[in-house]
């Protein structure tokens, strides 16, 4: 039987299991499944031997994670053209809940597919909830040098991917004036914009049609934003929305949300155009 106390417990670790669970696995449904099968362990365990009840909950979520995105990395092995994270509205939704906001933009969490799972779990526990070295020992059954090697292992491989990112503000800006230059096909702006080495990633899935390979360089990518936009922009809107800690837009047309769009961008311009099509990852709530 499950007290009340027990519920309340889980309850308020939640929103750490959920964020830990997100950025191993990347997808919002899968998150939320494994922390369901957290659940199902905390109901099976005798709860009154459990003396850190928060620490437990933690590790079997990561340990989870772990299995988990062993499987999901060989189903992206097949997935059907660039695969990006689920987009989740962190100005919504309370269950992300992380004390920093570390490996949860769209970009970051691409580059984690970088790493072994056991690595991505060092990272996120380090990087985002701030675990120490003799902790992540614990949740992963490790020693402590062997913890902090793979810390160090993680943050190698990430090193290059990562620039010095525009402020929010000036991010927010360079997002809108994109999509409205695309949409009135200003060619001249979007060339200012658009950093030399530029790249876009579209992730269809295979659903609806999007472009089944990275586009590298100005004017590749001009062309194919130009061509997208004329295709699947005209009449729509774009709405500003806080996605994954950082500004996006979603474009809808007819009541129903087709892109959901972020960029990376730096001193140089915007480096990445990030566009999910793929209607399956499209949660959003829909703008009246």
């Amino acid at each position: 039987m499950v007290s009340a106390a027990d519920i309340d417990v889980f309850e308020a670790a939640r929103p750490r299991l959920f964020g830990i669970a997100y950025r191993m696995l990347g997808s919002r449904h899968e998150a939320e499944e494994l922390v369901q099968e957290t659940w199902l362990r905390w109901q099976g365990t005798d709860r009154a031997a459990v003396r850190e009840p928060e620490a437990f909950l933690a590790t079997a979520t990561t340990r989870l994670a772990i299995n988990a995105s062993q499987s999901a990395r060989a189903r992206r092995e097949t997935y059907i053209g660039p695969w990006l994270p689920e987009p989740v509205d962190t100005a919504e939704d309370p269950l992300l809940g992380a004390e920093r906001g570390e490996a949860l933009e769209v970009a970051v969490l691409m580059l984690l597919e970088k790493l072994t799972p056991t690595e991505r779990a060092t990272y996120v526990l380090r990087e985002a909830f701030d675990y120490s070295y003799g902790d992540i020992a614990g949740v992963l059954q490790v020693g402590e040098a062997n913890a902090r090697q793979l810390a160090s292992r993680a943050r190698g491989k990430l090193e290059g991917g990562r620039r010095a990112k525009a402020d929010a503000e000036a991010h927010r800006r360079l997002l809108d004036a994109i999509v409205a230059a695309a949409q009135a096909g200003d060619v001249q702006a979007l060339e200012r914009m658009l950093a030399e080495d530029v790249v876009t990633y579209s992730d269809g899935g295979g659903v609806v049609h999007a472009a089944r390979k990275p586009l590298h360089g100005r004017d590749r990518v001009l062309k194919a934003l130009l061509g997208f936009a004329r295709k699947y922009w005209t009449g729509a809107t774009a709405t500003a929305v806080d996605a994954n800690g950082q500004p996006g837009l979603l474009i809808e047309r007819d009541g129903e949300i087709i892109t959901f769009a972020t960029i990376t961008a730096s001193e140089a311009g915007v480096e990445q155009l990030l566009f999910v099509v793929n209607p399956e990852k499209l949660q959003f709530p829909v703008t009246p």
